[in-house]
């Protein structure tokens, strides 16, 4: 630590070296005693010591309402967003995902997460005008191995769901080059991979999108049912080093989710399994409800004929996808206030490589397990 930059009298500083004081967090870890007993000086001394590292810790968190009006640089982009390559959800999320906070996708198995997630890779590499990041994206897989077959399927239709981007920027994209590929299949790997090789690559400018596919499954057979307040604590660590990372680098985060099947309260005393409508709920509670930005629901209907407010190029598809979206309020619980849409979309990569992944997904009906 060079303490010639910080604004300290001369002494201090030479009695900072002398005691071979080399961090500001030893100094904020020792109390003021120690401090003078260490440094031998004076307690006024030491007093202006700790203002000033406390106050050059803070300097770059805190600002006032007007400075962040008259940053307009910084405003703007607070409302730029990372767009979905559809226009019909851009639609619906008024211009995408966020380019600041945790975005959760969650639905049942085959419901599209995976290939909306991979589509994100591509997105965020496009330039500023196509609504993408001019950046990498870093996938990190906790259960499956990473679906490269469905990418290179992905890449080679992307003059097709991309047509509003002309087709030599998108033949001069390298898209294979810039997505990143981590495997963490327990909650010590993947701490280390947040906390090192991710903080690493964003810090570098190589990626600007973080996918998480899935969060439930690091959760799964870590804890047991009198395990909860140990997996709250965990959740509540992750969804802030999440956050951290996201707010520091402006980086947007996508964590796929599994739900679990909605039991009502007499159907739980009774120990019915019959299901509420056949409706279902995102996994690991309100703890991790709590750490979100923006929650978005998929599912996969079949309809008997074309789907009515489909776009024209997605013809002959006996299938549509519902996304609905809430924008849930930070630290609130009353999440039944939130705002909530809902849209049947149909999407030109899930019906034009249909046949190709339904070898992936053969059963649409089968519901993750939490």
């Amino acid at each position: 630590m060079d303490w010639d930059q910080f604004d300290l009298n001369p002494r201090t500083v030479a009695a900072l070296k002398k005691a071979d004081i080399k961090s500001v967090k030893e100094i904020l870890n020792l109390s003021g005693a120690d401090l003078q007993r260490l440094m031998k000086l004076s307690s006024a001394d030491i007093q202006c010591l700790l203002k000033t590292v406390s106050l050059t810790l803070r300097r770059n968190s805190m600002v006032t309402a007007l400075q962040l009006y008259q940053d307009n640089d910084h405003l703007t982009s607070q409302h730029q967003k990372l767009s979905l390559g559809c226009s019909v959800l851009d639609n619906l999320l008024k211009g995408g995902i966020p380019l600041v906070g945790i975005t959760e996708l969650a639905g049942e198995s085959s419901a599209g997460k995976t290939q909306i997630s991979l589509q994100l890779c591509l997105c965020v590499q496009y330039p500023y005008k196509y609504g993408g990041l001019e950046s990498g994206a870093v996938y990190i897989c906790t259960e499956d191995a990473f679906p490269s077959k469905r990418l290179q399927q992905l890449i080679g239709q992307q003059h097709k769901l991309r047509a509003d981007v002309p087709a030599e920027i998108i033949q001069k994209i390298k898209f294979g080059n810039s997505i990143f590929v981590e495997h963490a299949a327990d909650l010590d790997t993947f701490h280390k991979c947040i906390t090192t090789r991710l903080s690493l690559l964003l810090a570098r400018g190589m990626v600007r999108l973080v996918v998480i596919d899935s969060i439930a499954a690091l959760f799964r057979c870590e804890f047991g049912p009198s395990e909860s307040v140990m997996k709250a604590r965990y959740l509540q660590t992750f969804g802030a080093q999440l956050h951290s990372l996201s707010t520091r680098f402006r980086t947007p985060i996508m964590c796929i989710n599994q739900v679990t099947d909605a039991v009502s309260e007499l159907e739980a005393a009774q120990c019915s399994c019959r299901v509420v409508g056949n409706r279902v709920v995102p996994a690991l509670g309100i703890t991790w409800a709590n750490q979100l930005l923006m929650r978005l629901m998929a599912s996969r209907i079949s309809l008997p004929g074309p789907a009515s407010g489909v776009a024209s190029h997605c013809t002959g598809s006996s299938s549509s996808f519902r996304i609905k979206a809430a924008i849930l309020s930070c630290g609130s619980t009353q999440l039944d206030s939130r705002k909530e849409f809902c849209l049947a979309v149909c999407w030109l990569s899930w019906n034009s490589l249909a046949e190709d992944f339904s070898g992936d997904n053969c059963d649409s009906r089968k519901r993750d397990p939490v």
